[in-house]
């Protein structure tokens, strides 16, 4: 009995730490951007086309030496919504965004721009940027829709557009909004894409190859009424976004991957095999609902932002953005409380982590952005507003569930749990108290937290 308490409380214990590696790589007090010269911002700002305090970061990706910022136009005065930074500028931790593809392409005095407002983006090994494009500005003003949601993907090798790909006006719905996009790239010319929408929950799936998409509907798509509530750093507020989070598995024996996915309000994470998603006639018909898989849940108060699954190490990465904290599952294992760990907290640097992404060179990347404030309060500009935080993929696991250990943990959770119950066989003989089981517990739980298993 005494065993199978102690291991239990251990397996808690080491699921619940974390090392807090993670660094600040980037910040700032007010997105900018870089306009060909300091005359050319100005006149901006003063025809209303820049407004700093209504530009606030969104989602990243990383390819090459670029990491890419998405700027969804919140409200007016964003003057692009896609930018980017070089990495390998150094120079500065608060560098102003080039916008992408160019200034042109997010002109508002077309009738028709080429991006309007992307909430997400995902680079793929083929050497493309695919681009998940709301089409709604002003979300939180004056809001204009420009049409229909749409998918722009981009060569990175020279920036040009390869297509566009407007959603057929059956896959779009009263109160859509796409805010997240996976991509299943492992053959180059049969890739899939894979748009998440929060308004009007449902699952758009786009062939790259047969240049089509398709709708889907579960009901795992819709937001849990009971997990509804969010209290972030003193403001309290209620959300009913469903379908969120979405992220996809290296491919199977099948060819096929495991797509994870969750709403933003649930604290219940899922799974779907995509060779039933691409599977156009199978994805929209009715029979569908059985080949969804309940994964579990991460429990009270964990309802779950972004998230991406590192192929490599299998680990997948998700943003708590109640308790202001990225934590990690190993796929490897069941989803239970054991098996996942917190990665970073923190009050003051993540407040809201908005995005979470694994790059080529296995560095981990997490932005956050203050977003209930940036809603229903209002940022302060003399303080530091958004990061954008780094570390690499084994020093954000290490020490956690998510680490691959070379010592399985029941193993050593049984032979303390032998030498605690030979000293307590040793005190309860000999007639002494309690008081020094307590102290070998406390003792024996504090050294096997402080070990690297």
């Amino acid at each position: 009995m005494l065993r199978a308490s102690l291991g239990l409380l251990l397996l808690w214990a080491l699921a619940a730490q974390g090392n807090d590696n993670l660094r600040v790589a980037y910040e700032w007090r007010e997105m900018d951007f870089k306009y060909a010269s300091p005359d050319q911002r100005w006149s901006a700002i003063e025809r209303g086309e820049f407004k700093p305090a209504n530009v606030i970061p969104f989602g990243l990706e990383v390819a090459g030496h670029r990491l890419f910022v998405t700027l969804p136009r919140w409200r007016a005065g964003v003057p692009a919504s896609l930018g980017y930074l070089d990495l390998n500028d150094t120079s500065s931790k608060m560098p102003a965004l080039k916008p992408f593809p160019s200034w042109q392409a997010h002109s508002q005095l077309e009738s028709e721009p080429e991006l309007v407002s992307p909430f997400r983006v995902k680079a793929d090994r083929c050497g493309r940027l695919w681009v998940l494009d709301s089409r709604i500005s002003g979300v939180l003003d004056k809001t204009r829709i420009y049409g229909a949601p749409q998918l722009l993907v981009y060569d990175l090798h020279n920036d040009d557009l390869l297509r566009r790909h407007v959603l057929p006006a059956d896959q779009v719905k009263q109160a859509s909004l796409f805010a997240n996009l996976a991509v299943e790239d492992s053959d180059c010319e049969n890739s899939f894409a894979y748009a998440a929408d929060l308004g009007n929950p449902g699952l758009v799936v786009y062939s790259w190859k047969d240049q089509e998409s398709w709708r889907v509907q579960h009901h795992y798509f819709h937001p849990d009424p009971m997990a509804g509530n969010f209290s972030i750093n003193g403001i309290d507020f209620q959300w009913d976004d469903g379908l969120y989070g979405l992220t996809l598995s290296k491919p199977l024996e099948s060819g096929y991957s495991t797509l994870y996915f969750h709403p933003l309000c649930s604290n219940m994470e899922f799974a779907v095999d995509t060779g039933i998603l691409r599977n156009k006639s199978l994805a929209t018909s009715p029979e569908i609902y059985r080949e969804f898989k309940v994964l579990g849940s991460r429990g009270i108060n964990t309802q779950a932002g972004a998230e991406f699954l590192d192929p490599d190490s299998g680990v997948l990465f998700y943003t708590l953005p109640n308790l202001n904290e990225v934590a990690c599952w190993r796929t490897a294992t069941d989803f239970t409380h054991s098996s996942q760990s917190r990665i970073y907290m923190s009050n003051e640097t993540l407040v809201f982590p908005s995005d979470v992404k694994v790059d080529d060179q296995k560095r981990l990347w997490v932005l956050s952005n203050q977003l209930p404030v940036f809603i229903y309060d209002e940022l302060y500009a003399g303080s530091i507003n958004f990061r954008i935080l780094t570390a690499s993929v084994k020093e954000a696991i290490e020490n956690t569930a998510c680490e691959i250990r070379t010592s399985p943990l029941p193993d050593i959770i049984n032979k303390f749990g032998d030498i605690l119950n030979t000293n307590i066989n040793m005190k309860v003989t000999s007639g002494a108290s309690l008081t020094g089981v307590s102290s070998l517990l406390f003792v024996g739980l504090s050294l096997l937290m402080s070990l690297r298993i």
